[in-house]
């Protein structure tokens, strides 16, 4: 391959495949707003538990590095951007259902499921 080529595939706009179940974009069908992802609701003296399973769940739903920092943010111009930003902004939604309305307040406002 000649030095050109290689140059067009490096510069190649990367392709995100939201279909793909591996993908940490993927979102099924059964993935909506009203999703309670935990039977267990954080009330502010069961973080441990809570933790717990919310942990599992999102790693079930390859969802996990939302919320443990591993994934950051994109620039605008990445192709990344808009599956990013709908993706945690669901994650966000997950875990504001399951905490106890009396602590919304303190969540209401986060930008990042990291922040949560």
């Amino acid at each position: 391959m000649s030095g050109e080529d290689k140059n067009k595939i490096s510069n190649a706009t990367p392709t995100i495949n939201m279909n793909d179940p591996k993908s940490t974009y993927y979102m099924c069908s059964a993935d909506h707003v009203r999703n309670i992802i935990s039977l267990v609701i954080f009330n502010g003296e069961n973080y441990a538990k809570w933790s717990r399973v919310v942990t599992k769940a999102l790693k079930s739903k390859n969802k996990f590095c939302f919320v443990d920092g591993s994934l950051t943010k994109r620039e605008n111009n990445n192709p990344e951007v808009h599956a990013l930003e709908k993706c945690n902004s669901m994650v966000i939604v997950w875990l504001y259902n399951i905490i106890d309305k009396t602590l919304h307040g303190s969540v209401t406002y986060t930008e990042t499921a990291t922040e949560i």
